[in-house]
């Protein structure tokens, strides 16, 4: 796990954590099927893992190098520094292109799911009566996420830790989008659209010396949200990494069967040809959130119309999804010869 990297290898783990920062941001896209593609996905829940009691020893001792070194700290440092980077620059990219070329954006994604599926499932040659249930229960509970009902916003501190827990589900489960997840929870826009803004605008306030944010009651309620929800999400890394640290280690088979139809069942959630359902009050209005934007109820999905030329772009979108999982699978065979 200790190997030397090179700069371009250095380089390349930024870049995948801006790509599982990305993915972890958009509802039905799963964090975790980016770092099980780009071969990462073992030594990201081994260096979790290894966030244990014998590293907080070494770290209250002041042991800091021992510390860094025993967490695997260069790998998690450039991976979780590629995910900063990925909330406050290309997420907002994505934001854009999925208010403007939302199709398109969701068919994407929908080939990287397919292509996903694929290159997991292509060197798995382990199926038998053990597995091939496994895989038919992954693919239930994917499918039967995308169907259940959104729940109300809750800033509740405890719920919020609660969430932080639940959401990081994506990073560390492939094929569960932990964002989805916060979409049914009811408080996607509160944790992921208005806390991510509040932090990006305090952080542009203090840069150009104005600390009027600190008698802002609003802005400081929203900021704790955000640190709550932060920790929930430590901690739920931690553990959670520990559990699969232990399930893949101990019902590896099994445990990648499930993982292959969670992936296969969050094609439910990615389907290209959805409307988008917004919450209404009583009076039939559309509830807005703090940035005046309309707020996600959930998806209604259909087939497309075959006649129409934008269907036929989308397919393309979707091929060309395919073909960047497949590109990242021929990269990672070319670098392991």
């Amino acid at each position: 796990m200790q190997e030397t990297r090179t700069l371009q290898d250095k380089i390349f783990l930024i870049i995948k954590g801006l790509a599982m920062g990305a993915a972890n941001k958009v509802p039905g896209v799963s964090g975790g099927v980016v770092a099980f593609v780009a071969g990462f996905y073992e030594e990201f829940i081994a260096s979790l893992q290894k966030v244990n009691y014998k590293a907080f020893k070494l770290l209250f001792n002041g042991r800091f190098k021992s510390f860094y070194r025993y967490i695997n700290g260069r790998f998690l440092s450039l991976l979780i520094f590629g995910m900063l980077i990925s909330y406050f620059s290309v997420s907002k990219v994505l934001d854009y292109f999925i208010e403007k070329k939302e199709l398109f954006v969701w068919a994407s994604f929908f080939g990287m799911i397919i292509g996903s599926v694929y290159y997991i499932a292509k060197d798995f040659h382990h199926w038998n009566k053990r597995t091939v249930p496994s895989f038919i229960f992954g693919i239930i509970v994917g499918l039967s996420i995308s169907f259940l009902s959104p729940a109300k916003e809750n800033d509740n501190l405890l719920f919020i830790f609660l969430c932080g827990i639940i959401s990081v589900s994506g990073m560390t489960l492939p094929g569960l989008s932990g964002s989805f997840i916060l979409i049914l929870l009811g408080n996607y826009v509160l944790l992921l659209v208005d806390s991510v803004n509040a932090l990006y605008d305090t952080f542009a306030e203090i840069i150009r010396g104005d600390f009027s944010f600190i008698d802002n009651p609003e802005r400081l309620k929203t900021l704790k949200i955000l640190a709550v929800f932060t920790a929930g999400s430590a901690t739920g890394l931690v553990t959670l990494s520990h559990l699969l640290n232990f399930v893949l280690k101990h019902f590896k088979n099994i445990t990648t069967a499930i993982i292959i139809g969670f992936i296969t069942g969050s094609l439910g959630v990615v389907w290209p040809w959805k409307r988008t359902i917004f919450k209404v009050d009583e009076t039939g209005n559309f509830l807005l959130d703090s940035n005046g934007e309309k707020i996600i109820k959930n998806y209604q999905r259909f087939i497309p119309d075959i006649t129409n030329i934008e269907t036929w772009i989308a397919v393309l979108f979707i091929i060309l999804g395919i073909i960047i999982v497949l590109a990242l699978d021929w990269y990672g065979n070319r670098t392991r010869r």
